[in-house]
């Protein structure tokens, strides 16, 4: 029988002593935890190892016992050592030793119980893995992924077992933090047995944390109250905040940050990967602020970039500042934008590609629209004087981060041209009701008529009157639909020009909301903190002599870190299928493409 013996690389070095660690009997595997190291008094290992049983629920148990030769002779040890296995009486025994003047290493397993011959032990082979303690601890092992070639058994088995080896080295934290100084009675050797493996900064930004961390949760839960007065739930002021960008990405930012600096612990290990939310396993809530600083840095250092260039393009040495008379050249932009708007319309006035249109349809319309072109230049002039102190406010609002600037663009874009909006629905509105007269009429000429109670069409007799208006209305609106058509066309294209800006806005600033930018950069800077598996290089392999195995972790792939850690965004998706779109379009519907998180379907 084979037996897997798991040695943490850090007690290689260890004193002479105990072999303290799990027994996992399904896999006929032992896990090392721990090096007892001599004198010690076998009560005080005991007490110990109950305690650490009780606070982390792990069955913690003397394997057997470790000889290092470079140090202790082995003479002085052997009676003393072969005593052990009465005292700790476990099955099988575990016997490593470092032989003196050679590389290799002497592995043993024996059974006092179940020998066949009194007084003679069954030695079992046994296969020494290293592992390195502190990669296993920090590792949060993910389910592998079966390929289509291998069998389903074999990978859930494997799986298995090396997330109850994973398991067995996170649990036992409560063994690594005892104190190991030399007023200890039980001296224990481990990967943090020398002390915390951090600088004098690391250590004062964890005690700081914390309390920074209340701080912060507890503005939040300020600014919660404040937002659930009965004064912003008033009409119009939820339907204004619904529609905007801005509102919606400030309102997600603000729950995850509440999220990432909640007093609750995470529920499980790819909640802190994903959030750094609370603390896990006993650790202190510094894995939220290091998780907050990461979207804030990549989110806020190019909103401030934008709010430097702003600074230099409104400064007191740009050309219109120092005179007030001339307008501002964003206002100069969107007078330009009207003016050819101005000439589209006197275009669709007249013979527009050469075609017939009906000219007095045509007129009424063009002049319609030429007004409310008159009316919004008319507009811009008399905001231009707040045009300057508005966008420089607007580019302070940028320092909350990427995102935010980003909505906020797409509600100036929505507001800048809410004149094309206009143009739209007018031209939608008379579109639609003349394919809708069309269709009725057409189903007049059938002897049908739609059934409003059934919703269905039904038979029906009309009398000769009936029929006489009715051909005669087909005749004017199919007459009248190319002017109306050409108009619906001209501005639906631009309101689709328009919408397909703002979607890929959206589109952008859901994809910079879900990426998990803490995943990555721990898969970045530290990849054995998000495991994908294990690999295992041979260090040695001699006839007679025991394998020696090197465990290393397989870090995760960033395509798998960014598809498991993915958070949840805003929620803008488009609404419609392409069939449905393309329905609507030609009927004539209102299309908004682009819906919030808090919408209903259609």
């Amino acid at each position: 029988m084979v037996l897997k013996a798991f040695f943490p690389t850090c007690c290689t070095l260890a004193d002479s002593g105990l072999l303290v660690g799990r027994w996992i009997p399904e896999q006929s595997s032992a896990v090392v935890l721990a090096v007892v190291h001599f004198p010690f008094i076998p009560i005080q290992v005991k007490e110990l190892l109950a305690q650490v049983q009780q606070a982390s629920q792990v069955g913690l148990v003397v394997l057997g016992t470790w000889c290092h030769h470079k140090q202790e002779p082995e003479e002085s040890l052997g009676h003393f050592l072969e005593g052990l296995g009465t005292i700790f009486s476990h099955e099988p025994w575990l016997q490593l030793c470092w032989e003196k003047g050679s590389k290799f290493w002497s592995c043993k397993a024996t059974h006092q119980q179940s020998s066949t011959i009194p007084g003679v032990p069954i030695e079992d082979h046994v296969m020494l893995i290293f592992y390195d303690q502190r990669k296993v601890l920090l590792s949060y092992l993910h389910p592998p992924t079966v390929l289509p070639d291998c069998q389903a058994g074999d990978a859930t088995a494997s799986a298995e077992g090396l997330a109850a080896i994973f398991d067995t080295v996170s649990r036992s934290e409560a063994l690594f933090c005892k104190n190991q100084f030399d007023e200890d009675p039980v001296r224990l050797s481990h990967w943090q047995s020398e002390g915390l493996e951090a600088s004098i900064l690391v250590e004062l930004a964890k005690k700081a944390s914390g309390p920074v961390c209340l701080l912060v949760a507890c503005l939040l839960s300020l600014v919660s109250a404040a937002s659930a007065c009965r004064l912003w739930k008033l009409w119009p002021l939820p339907f204004i905040a619904s529609k905007f960008s801005t509102c919606e990405q400030l309102r997600h930012r603000f729950e995850h940050l509440t999220l990432v600096f909640s007093t609750q612990k995470a529920r499980g290990p790819a909640q802190l990967m994903r959030f750094g939310q609370g603390s896990f396993k006993g650790r202190p809530t510094c894995w939220s602020l290091c998780s907050w600083m990461w979207p804030l840095a990549s989110h806020c250092c190019p909103g401030s970039i934008a709010v430097t260039e702003l600074g230099n393009l409104l400064t007191p040495s740009s050309p219109w500042l120092t005179n007030p008379c001339p307008p501002h050249p964003h206002v100069m932009s969107l007078q330009h934008v009207a003016e050819e708007l101005q000439h589209l319309l006197q275009w669709l006035m007249g013979a527009p590609a050469g075609l017939k249109m009906n000219r007095a349809l045509d007129q009424v319309l063009g002049r319609f629209f030429l007004y409310h072109i008159h009316l919004w230049i008319s507009y811009i002039h008399l905001m231009s004087p707040f045009i300057e102190r508005i966008l420089w406010h607007v580019g302070l609002s940028a320092c909350l981060g990427l995102t935010v600037a980003l909505s906020i663009l797409s509600d100036i874009l929505a507001l800048l041209t809410f004149h094309i909006y206009c143009f739209y629905v007018y031209g939608a509105r008379l579109y639609c009701l003349k394919i809708y007269g069309l269709s009725s009429l057409w189903r007049l000429f059938r002897g049908k008529k739609w059934n409003v109670l059934r919703q269905r069409v039904d038979s029906c007799s009309y009398d000769l009157d009936q029929l006489f208006v009715g051909t005669l209305l087909f005749t004017i609106l199919i007459f009248l639909l190319p002017t109306t058509a050409l108009y619906y066309l001209v501005f639906t294209l631009l309101r689709l020009l328009v919408v397909t800006v703002q979607g890929l806005i959206h589109l952008l600033v859901d994809l910079i909301n879900s990426l998990p930018l803490y995943s990555l950069g721990l898969r970045l800077c530290r990849p054995y903190r998000l495991a994908a598996g294990v690999k295992f290089r041979v260090l040695e392999h001699e006839a007679g002599r025991p394998l020696r195995l090197m465990m290393q972790i397989n870090p995760l792939p960033y395509s798998n870190v960014v598809h498991t850690y993915r958070l949840p965004t805003c929620g803008c998706h488009p609404k419609h299928s392409w069939g449905s779109l393309c329905r609507k379009l030609f009927f004539g519907e209102l299309i908004y493409p682009w819906k919030q998180k808090g919408d209903k379907q259609d």
